[in-house]
């Protein structure tokens, strides 16, 4: 099975590449901090977290940056066509305790456009809006992707 992939020829500046919302739980940040090796108390530990003047438990920062350009790697079909990718981190996201329910702890909404073309180089920057509960929490979240 093949996946189509977008051409070049046919992005439009401004034309959204579509959008979706990621449920994330206090299991999910356990789960990517053994992956990452990132075990930083903030995000497990809701005491310490408070304690250190955050709202409680939050997402890791590269959690989020990668859940975000998830987005633009199913568009692109291919994860070597995204050959740049940027952010800046303006707010934490909050990830409730919500054990032994099925609600998630926080939403993460990614929505991408089309932000820049370069017909020279074949590639399209991605603009990334990433917020959780109405709040920016990347800015300038920036992909190039290479097209064919």
């Amino acid at each position: 099975m093949s996946v189509s992939r977008p051409r070049f020829e046919t992005l439009e500046k401004g034309a959204e590449i579509g959008r979706r919302e990621i449920s994330v739980t206090r299991s999910d940040l356990v789960t990517y901090a053994g992956a990452s090796g990132d075990f930083n108390p903030i995000h497990w530990n809701n005491d310490f977290a408070v304690s250190v003047e955050l709202p409680g438990v939050i997402a890791h920062g590269m959690f989020t940056m990668g859940a975000a350009v998830q987005l633009v790697v199913d568009w692109a079909g291919d994860p070597a066509a995204v050959i740049d990718y940027q952010t800046r981190f303006t707010k934490p996201v909050p990830v409730a305790d919500t054990t032994g329910t099925d609600a998630p702890g926080a939403v993460v909404e990614i929505v991408g456009t089309v932000g820049a073309l370069d017909a020279e180089a074949r590639t399209a920057r991605i603009d990334l809006a990433v917020t959780c509960a109405g709040q920016r929490v990347l800015t300038k979240a920036q992909a190039v992707v290479k097209l064919p």
